[in-house]
């Protein structure tokens, strides 16, 4: 699995609270298999569950425009 932007911010924001991804899971009131999914890129995550785990962190997913690099 490749590594997104969400897994890569997701286990970013976990070390930077000191969080394992035990803590994460129980804080969140998601499984540790989602935790460690998310984490390693998994393409077909529940956007409920993904909303889950950022709100702790004051986040969330929300639809928003694609960006490319071209004009």
């Amino acid at each position: 699995m490749a590594l997104s932007k969400l897994s890569l911010e997701v286990k970013a924001l976990r070390k930077k609270y000191n969080l394992t991804q035990e803590e994460l899971a129980f804080k969140s009131g998601v499984g540790l298999r989602f935790v460690r999914e998310l984490e390693q890129g998994k393409t077909t995550v529940r956007l409920d569950k993904v909303n889950q785990v950022l709100a702790l962190f004051n986040y969330e997913m929300i639809p928003a425009p694609i960006t490319t690099d071209e004009p």
